[in-house]
């Protein structure tokens, strides 16, 4: 018999959410849900698997933030092209505190300043059209948080797919769960919606007119302006 001691691990209580999460995960894993796929909208899947409006609300986030599945501005959500793993260990560097929003903030500038300047140059009627389309649902969505930062998102993402370098798209994946807080963080200020809708405008404006100078000052100055809009929130 032998005299090392027995040890037991304690089995970890799985939350509904992460088992709704991981039913999906294996579904795009399996490859039964393909990149460009749209998912079934949230009753359809409180069916599918009997639970929660919010169960699968949280779910849908989770995935969301892994970069496995995104907004395409309209509400619904698709399968993402397999992003890169980044995120994970930007989130940790700030959750030990070995790096700030303010750090953030300045990544922000530079990396959405150039996406804006390469999307000028290089833009297609599509990239366009993409653009155009989630600023009219950020208009409209003033009195929707989820809407809105969907919206929201979706406008930077597709400022980046514009520049059309696969490299600045997979970073600004990486950074996609951190910019998705400042944004929520942003819509509660008095005014900074309604500002944040104005700059897109003028951002779109510059991408479509071709102009990659005008376009790179105005989404640094865009973000600029968030950041301030958070630190006077914050205080």
């Amino acid at each position: 018999m032998s005299d090392k001691p027995t040890t037991y691990a304690p089995i970890a209580r799985r939350k509904t959410y992460e088992l709704v999460a991981e039913r999906l995960r294996d579904q795009i894993r399996d490859r039964h849900l393909t990149p460009g796929d749209v998912l079934p909208p949230e009753r359809e899947l409180v069916q599918t698997y009997g639970v929660g409006r919010s169960s699968v609300r949280e779910a849908l986030r989770m995935l969301e933030s892994q970069g496995l599945i995104e907004s395409r501005g309209d509400g619904a959500l698709a399968v993402a092209n397999l992003r890169n793993p980044f995120d994970q260990s930007l989130d940790l560097l700030l959750r030990v505190e070995e790096a700030t929003y303010a750090n953030l903030f300045e990544v922000r500038r530079i990396l959405e300043g150039e996406a804006a300047a390469l999307a000028a140059s290089r833009r297609t009627g599509a990239h366009l059209r993409a653009m155009e389309s989630v600023v009219e649902v950020m208009d409209d969505a003033l009195s929707s948080e989820q809407r809105f930062i969907e919206a929201d998102l979706a406008f930077h993402m597709a400022v980046a797919d514009a520049s059309r370098n696969p490299v600045l798209v997979h970073l600004m994946h990486a950074i996609r769960d951190l910019l998705q807080r400042s944004l929520s963080s942003s819509f509660h200020i008095p005014g900074s919606p309604e500002r944040a809708v104005d700059m897109h405008r003028l951002i779109l404006e510059a991408v479509a007119e071709k102009r990659p100078e005008a376009a790179r000052q105005r989404m640094q100055e865009h973000v600029a302006r968030v950041e301030r809009d958070i630190v006077k929130g914050g205080k």
